[in-house]
């Protein structure tokens, strides 16, 4: 049995993982189906969100923000 975290996560077990052809780091989406039920499935990621992946962690937090916000002044 799983149980749901303070933080609202779930810890799915491994061989209901496995059995779904799932593994950690898969992108997955989550809907509900009715009272109680919820339904996880993998995500496709297109060929933008893996380019746009490959960027995280380029530029420091907050520096692109800043960026626009110097612009804006000019």
């Amino acid at each position: 049995m799983a149980r749901i975290s303070a933080k609202n996560q779930v810890t799915i077990p491994v061989v209901v993982l496995h059995e779904a052809g799932l593994r950690a780091g898969d992108p997955v989406t989550v809907d509900t189906l009715g009272e109680g039920e919820l339904r996880v499935r993998r995500t496709e990621r297109s060929a933008f969100d893996e380019a746009f992946g490959a960027l995280t962690g380029t530029y420091p937090p907050g520096y692109l923000e800043q960026l626009d916000h110097d612009d804006a002044k000019r």
